[in-house]
């Protein structure tokens, strides 16, 4: 299994965990797991639906200890 890179966006309301992701994917390399952790209840939306117009793979959601997460794959 493959450890994901973490984008901490808990506290931060929409949109801006979708501008923080898209900030930061271009720094890594295609392929890189990433998790964005948002509180956000819009977040659930927010990022698939970015993914989708991005071209960018969303996961899934994850529940962990720290809160919602929402992992993306970096296709491009």
């Amino acid at each position: 299994m493959t450890t994901p890179e973490v984008i901490d966006c808990r506290g931060q309301r929409c949109p801006l965990p979708v501008i923080t992701l898209a900030r930061h994917l271009p720094e890594l390399p295609v392929g890189t797991l990433v998790r964005v952790l948002a509180d956000d209840p819009a977040a659930a939306v927010d990022i698939p639906a970015w993914c989708r117009l991005r071209d960018q793979e969303f996961v899934g959601q994850v529940d962990g200890p720290d809160g919602p997460g929402y992992d993306v794959r970096r296709r491009r």
